[in-house]
Formats: C-alpha cells, sequence, structure tokens
C-alpha cells in the first residue's frame, strides 16, 4: 500500500488530500479511490504527512497530521474500516480527534509529522514528532497504551540549535552486526539508530547515527560533528520529506 499527498485540483502544492495505491512488486501500481480527504475541523486546511503502525495482532493505526479551520497543526488517528479489506479502501478517522494537540509554548504551525510507533521495553508504543524551539530543530515523544492517551516525555529525543524546524522525523534502528532491516521496536546490543528529519530552511534531508537510550529517553549522536541538520544528506538530488518502512 502506498499512500501520497495528493492536491486534487491542481499539480501545485495545496488542498492536501490522500491517495492510495497498492502493488504487489512496487513496480506496477493500481490507484484507488481517495483515502482520506479534509473534511473535518481538525484537517479542514490539509490532511498532511502521516506514518502507521501495524500492532502485534494486525490491526493498522495511522497517526496523521492535520491543519486546522484555524490553522493549527494537530495529530489525528484513523483506522481501517473494514481490516479484512485487503485493499483498505475504506477509513474511519477516530470521533475523539484530535487525539495530540501543540505542547505549551510550541507554534500552531510548528508540531508535524508523526513517526512510526516503536514498542518499548514496558510495553508502551512510543512517537517522536517534529517541531523547533526558537531556532533549534527538536522532536518531542509521546507514551500510549491505546494510540489514543498519551504522555509527553520530559525533554526531548533530540534536538540541534540553529536548524530551524523539522518535518518529517524519522527514527529507525540499524543493524551493526547484519545487513538486513530491522523492526521498528528493535533495541539492545548490536544495533544503533538513525534520526533523520528534513529540514524546512533548506528543503534538504539530513540523518545522523547514533545510540538511542530508551529510560532517559535521548539519542546521542556518534559524532557531534555531522549531527542531523549539519552533516551527512539523504540524497544530494531533490529528494525531500522521505519515510522508512520494514518489510
Amino acid at each position: 500500500h502506498l499512500f501520497y499527498q495528493y492536491n486534487p485540483n491542481g499539480a501545485i502544492w495545496g488542498d492536501i488530500v490522500w491517495g492510495h495505491a497498492v502493488s504487489k512488486d512496487l513496480i506496477h501500481w493500481y490507484h484507488l479511490p481517495l483515502a482520506m480527504v479534509a473534511d473535518q475541523w481538525y484537517d479542514i486546511m490539509g490532511v498532511w504527512t502521516a506514518s502507521a503502525t501495524i500492532l502485534p495482532d494486525g490491526k493498522l493505526m495511522m497517526l496523521y497530521t492535520g491543519s486546522t479551520n484555524e490553522s493549527v497543526q494537530v495529530q489525528n488517528l484513523a483506522y481501517p474500516a473494514d481490516p479484512s479489506d485487503p485493499l483498505l479502501i475504506k477509513w474511519v478517522k477516530y470521533p475523539g480527534n484530535p487525539v495530540l494537540v501543540p505542547p505549551p509554548g510550541i507554534g500552531a504551525k510548528d508540531f508535524r509529522d508523526p513517526t512510526t510507533a516503536w514498542l518499548t521495553s514496558e510495553g508502551k508504543w512510543r512517537i517522536a514528532i517534529g517541531s523547533r524551539i526558537n531556532r533549534t530543530g527538536i522532536t518531542f515523544v509521546y507514551d500510549t497504551k491505546d494510540f489514543i492517551n498519551y504522555e509527553l516525555l520530559r525533554g526531548v529525543l533530540h534536538g540541534v540549535p540553529n536548524t530551524g524546524m523539522w518535518e518529517c522525523v524519522d527514527f529507525y534502528p540499524v543493524s551493526t552486526t547484519g545487513e538486513h532491516g530491522l523492526d521498528t521496536s528493535h533495541n539492545g546490543p548490536g544495533v544503533k539508530h538513525v534520526v533523520k528529519a528534513s529540514m524546512d530552511d533548506d528543503r534538504h534531508d539530513y540523518y545522523a547515527i547514533g545510540t538511542y537510550h530508551e529510560k532517559n529517553v535521548t539519542w546521542v549522536p556518534d559524532n557531534p560533528e555531522i549531527d542531523v541538520g549539519i552533516g551527512i544528506r539523504y540524497d544530494y538530488g531533490k529528494n525531500y520529506a522521505t519515510k522508512t518502512f520494514f518489510d
């Protein structure tokens, strides 16, 4: 399944809704009806970036950023109307949306793009969301048990001064001993974590590799001189707002 941001009214950015396509080989694609449109007060100004989390029982939770009728960026929950439908054509927006609003002191337009959730050792789901404090790009971290109620954890996962707003944050483990990908929740010996952020200031994607400390909810880069936003770019072409997935 591929969900993508789409403007049904023109080949320019704006009026964002969600397109939906499916493929068996990632080469040949079949377009389906729009998955979600901007039809509620909490997303009437746009159905923006999201991440899906597949639970152990097979349920699918989709957290997405919506822009409200007052242009406030909030996080909303959606899920398939019929989980048994292999095409996942119809989606339901949680009636209690939004599930997250900007924390105190954060700008109404500086709180977006939730990550795929990962499971902690305590059995809670954890997500990160991009933001900024003045010119420091940051990632807030939340814990949840049900994707409806959230606890904002103290501090931030990571932040880098003078990098501006962090969009489309990505956070995932990589193996230091093997060649295969790892499930999002994988942690422990032989594992490093990547933090990637899309810089709203210069419209490029940057990443760094480091160590994730679950208990104090922080991530530390291996080399601070090539930290997120000041070091390595994902790609040197026109490449922005990337998203990883584990298959």
